[in-house]
């Protein structure tokens, strides 16, 4: 898989929709997925996932996200997150004015100021309060498609969850090191 694991949603997807429309799902969702990733960067992207996953009140996607963006941030900054991605998963259920002031807070204090904003305009799209103004917007617009059939089958489903929705999670050094780093402050 391009991300590095066999994420257990995939089983649950094929299930829910059927061989063929699951094939037919993936290969009209996922090169766009990837190419957004790509687009508007790692941190951007799983940010915004993590937002529509909470959103969603999704478990799997947010901590699959959660645990991604961690990993990047290791990886770029040479330190911790300042939340794990099991307590970033855990604000489910939070209504968006209160989502969207945690996790300003917690990108304020990892010195991603300018993220705040894509907090606010992918939480303004995932509740349909706004629609998209331009490209990278669009692009986020349809993580809220996509990631809604992902996030409603996940929570039928009740998969638990595994890994970094990213390549980075082919890395067993970052992955150990964040392991031993979250160990020392747990």
């Amino acid at each position: 898989m391009a991300l590095g694991i066999h994420p257990r949603m995939i089983p649950e997807i094929v299930a829910r929709l059927g061989a063929v429309r699951a094939v037919a799902w993936f290969a009209s969702h996922f090169p766009r997925y990837l190419l957004t990733l790509q687009i508007l960067g790692p941190v951007r992207f799983h940010l915004a996932c993590v937002a529509i996953s909470l959103h969603n009140s999704c478990t799997y996607c947010a901590f699959g996200h959660a645990y991604g963006l961690e990993l990047i941030y290791l990886r770029r900054y040479d330190r911790l997150f300042p939340a794990d991605a099991r307590t970033l998963a855990g604000w489910l259920g939070l209504g968006p004015r209160e989502l969207g002031t945690r996790l300003r807070g917690v990108l304020q204090e990892a010195g991603l100021h300018p993220e705040a904003l894509w907090v606010d305009r992918t939480l303004a799209l995932a509740s349909g309060a706004q629609r998209p103004v331009d490209a990278a917007e669009a692009r986020i617009a349809h993580l809220v498609r996509m990631l809604g059939t992902m996030n409603k089958i996940a929570i039928e489903s009740g998969v638990q969850p595994d890994e970094a929705q990213n390549p980075i999670n082919k890395n067993a050094v970052i992955k150990a090191r964040h392991a031993a780093m979250r160990a020392e402050v747990a």
